[in-house]
């Protein structure tokens, strides 16, 4: 029996520990789920113990831990290493779920559930290659594995585990599942990801809230403030007014630009979708170079005042904003939130204060196709689909796909299956059955053709 039919044996029995998991409400952002975080990173080293692992460890950080598993068949073969994180989003607002965001449902040949696709479903995938490979007796090459806890808090104590355990993190490449394919009919391979500077503005007027009879008009409101000072970050045409933010932006050739309108791509359907009447950003780009080549910044989140029920006259004392800039390659995280910081208090009028706090941030990245990692990728998206895939950029981030560049010194395999269909963030999170398992069989392909082309 090889690989893919022992995964075939047992596909139902995997769906069901996947369902598992995703009843552990690991959201590693709220203090109130520690201990769910940490029964998530347990069952998931129970899970390396059982496919056949000789080694698993869960490693404490000053944070959640880290789940290290690994399987050293021959040092002299080729070595994959697997990143993936067991850790998700909080699910607010509940309301808007059409299910309890943990309790896990499938409808429609999908699983609805936080953490389905982005990264749980995603993850598990490689936990199952595994134990398929391992118990049929295909597993071609060693196998390695770091499962975080905090990816979705901006992975603030992987660094420190990577840099110390660089020896036992040696690997030929390193191969991550947490992005997405263009279609189920139309595979691909993320070769290019955003980086990221999130923070927080603040803007206070008076020491109290006000009367908006007495002193509306005389004293400045802090909301209307930030709204004037967030809308002049961008000119009518989408481009970002702070000053130096396109200085080391790449503007790519005609040659690439068309290489990458080679994608299908359908607007009125990805309009439909939506429910929107037309899309809107930078002028002079498509659609996907926008979400793909281009920079961006976003409002997160922003309140302030009184917004219970029934009314309230107030002018509010403070008002507040997240705000997140996706970055291209050449753009530095740390750079650019700090000429976001000084321009945003110099836009700031003397009737108010600013104050700018940095959260997380992480580095573009962009990865090789020529690489025998990439080709073994393709062979196996080729194998288990029946076509070649397209190569893309994708337009969220993984901060620590720079890192492990920087780091171990090698290039990240994007071997993503989920769909923008997905809704990944927002509620009602699901994640196709057809990917859950064609995933498991391109991830056990992969380790086949990786092993020979190393060779």
């Amino acid at each position: 029996m090889d690989a893919i039919q022992h995964f075939q044996s047992n596909k139902e029995r995997y769906l069901e520990e996947l369902l598992d998991l995703l009843r552990i409400p690991s959201v590693s952002a709220d203090s109130k789920f520690k201990g769910d975080v940490r029964k998530a990173a347990e069952f998931i080293k129970t899970k390396f113990e059982e496919a056949g692992a000789d080694t698993v460890e869960l490693v404490e950080t000053p944070g959640h831990p880290i789940v290290y598993a690994e399987k050293i068949i021959d040092p002299k073969l080729p070595t994959v290493l697997v990143y993936g994180h067991y850790d998700v989003q909080p699910a607010d607002p509940y309301e808007l779920w059409d299910s309890p965001p943990f309790e896990p449902v499938i409808k429609n040949e999908r699983i609805y559930a936080r953490g389905a696709c982005d990264d749980k479903g995603q993850m598990y995938m490689h936990v199952k290659a595994f134990e398929s490979l391992v118990k049929s007796g295909s597993l071609p090459c060693n196998a390695k594995f770091m499962i975080e806890g905090e990816e979705e808090v901006g992975s603030s104590h992987l660094e420190t585990f990577v840099k110390e355990n660089k020896k036992k993190l040696a690997a030929d490449v390193i191969l991550i599942s947490d992005t997405s394919i263009i279609s189920n009919e139309t595979p691909s391979i993320t070769v290019g990801l955003r980086g990221l500077s999130y923070l927080e503005v603040e803007v206070t007027g008076p020491n109290r809230d006000l009367h908006s009879g007495v002193y509306g008009g005389a004293v400045a409101n802090p909301i209307n403030v930030l709204c004037d000072m967030i809308a002049s970050l961008q000119d009518k045409e989408g481009h970002i007014t702070i000053p130096g933010f396109y200085d080391k932006v790449e503007d790519l050739s005609t040659e690439q630009r068309s290489e990458m309108a080679k994608a299908p791509f359908d607007l009125e359907a990805y309009k439909k979708d939506l429910k929107i009447n037309d899309v809107k950003g930078e002028k002079g780009y498509s659609t996907i170079e926008r979400t793909g080549i281009r920079p961006t910044l976003d409002v997160n989140g922003i309140w302030g005042g009184y917004i219970g029920e029934g009314a309230k006259t107030v002018l509010p004392s403070k008002a507040n904003a997240k705000i997140s800039m996706r970055l291209v390659p050449h753009q530095d995280s740390d750079e650019i939130t700090e000429i976001f910081t000084k321009h945003f208090e110099s836009i700031a009028p003397k009737s108010v204060k600013v104050k700018v706090t940095p959260h997380h941030g992480g580095e573009p990245a962009v990865i090789s196709t020529t690489s025998p990692a990439y080709q073994a990728a393709s062979r196996a998206f080729e194998e288990a689909w029946g076509k070649k895939p397209i190569p893309t950029r994708e337009g969220g981030s993984i901060p620590i796909v720079a890192l492990f560049q920087k780091e171990l010194a090698l290039d990240p395999i994007l071997m993503g299956f989920g769909l923008d269909s997905d809704a990944i963030h927002s509620p009602n999170e699901s994640y196709g059955l057809f990917n859950f398992y064609k995933g498991i069989e391109t991830i056990s392909h992969f380790y086949r053709f990786f092993s020979e082309l190393e060779k």
